[in-house]
């Protein structure tokens, strides 16, 4: 017997379903949601899709509260990895790799370490010099490639300058590469048949779903166009369906960037606003459509504390619902990292 994933069905892609946990979750989720909001779904055809052509809409941003949703979504990946032991005597194996001592990366790779503890998953860590070469990391790389016991492999970036990331992406096999950067996994997304979907993009898409959020005939606008978020999310939403059904894909979609001329214009078109820019509070109040969604992808320190790329005070006063940073889109990166580990040993 076959495990079965947190995805609600089949993408065109080699990943099998939880329909009945989807169900369950928004089922959990309605029942938190008071009586306003309810009447709210009701006459808008959804808990957070606000008519925005409104304008004398009393908006009350609804946070998106990514945290408490990861901590969901990895119960349901702990219970999968649980039968997939008890069904195939396999257990799921992460290995990372770290190459120097990059005080982030170190923090990056704890929780990783952790949330596969946390789901029963083994995790496997390799830590290299800062003087580590090209060469060595590719050694190290291969070993783990040919290991049968490890069904997916982390590379920590940034690698230091005497390393080419790119050819170091390149060399992890497809099959085991569950950040979804190499050529061929981006080639199968970009087709809409994915064997893993990228971790942050997905996780994009998952609070969208779990909330309710649909995208089919919405206009999305994605600011910033990195390989690792805007071009996947990109990607995703514009295709005809998705592993949570055709509601979640269907979008028209926009990828905004540094060069994009008059950007408040288009931000303000946006029934859902993704942020993936890297600049902190870029977004402001007045780029954002009234009653529309933000999703905040963006983490920067500032001396205040951990801010996102959209100013959360002036998006709160705007739009209908939010994510915070930090706590929103940063676990659920972390959680479709463990389920892609999952769909490799599966």
């Amino acid at each position: 017997m076959e495990p079965r994933s947190l995805l609600a069905r089949e993408w065109l892609g080699p990943v099998v379903a939880l329909e009945a946990a989807d169900r369950r979750a928004t089922n959990d989720l309605r029942a938190t949601l008071p009586p306003a909001i309810e009447s709210e779904q009701d006459r808008y055809h959804g808990p957070f899709n606000r008519d925005s052509r409104r304008e004398d809409f009393a908006v009350t941003a609804i946070k998106l509260d990514g945290k408490a949703l990861a901590i969901q979504i990895q119960a349901e990946i702990a219970d999968q990895v649980s039968r997939l032991k008890e069904t195939r005597g396999i257990q799921p194996c992460l290995a990372t790799v770290l190459v120097g001592e990059d005080p982030a990366s170190q923090v990056y790779i704890r929780n990783k370490l952790a949330a596969c503890e946390r789901v029963g998953m083994i995790s496997r860590h390799v830590t290299l010099p800062n003087t580590t070469t090209q060469a060595e990391l590719l050694g190290a790389l291969s070993e783990l490639n040919a290991d049968d016991s490890v069904h997916g492999i982390l590379v920590q970036l940034p690698l230091p300058e005497q390393i080419d990331s790119m050819v170091v992406l390149d060399a992890i096999a497809p099959h085991k590469d569950v950040d979804a950067f190499h050529p061929h996994n981006v080639g199968l997304l970009s087709q809409g048949r994915p064997h893993f979907l990228p971790c942050t993009p997905h996780g994009v898409v998952q609070v969208l779903a779990r909330h309710q959020i649909t995208t089919a005939g919405k206009e999305v606008v994605i600011v910033g166009r990195s390989d690792i978020v805007g071009k996947p999310l990109a990607l995703m939403l514009a295709q005809k369906d998705s592993h949570l059904g055709p509601e979640y894909a269907n979008a028209t979609v926009t990828l905004a960037h540094s060069r994009t001329a008059n950007l408040a214009d288009v931000t303000r078109r946006a029934d859902i606003l993704v942020a993936a820019i890297g600049k902190p509070e870029f977004i402001r109040g007045a780029m954002i459509k009234p009653s529309a969604v933000v999703i905040d992808v963006g983490i920067n320190r500032i001396e205040r504390g951990l801010v996102g790329d959209v100013h959360y005070a002036e998006a709160c006063e705007v739009a209908s619902a939010i994510t915070p940073v930090p706590g929103g889109i940063g676990p659920l990166t972390v959680t479709m990292l463990l389920h892609n580990t999952l769909t490799a040993a599966s």
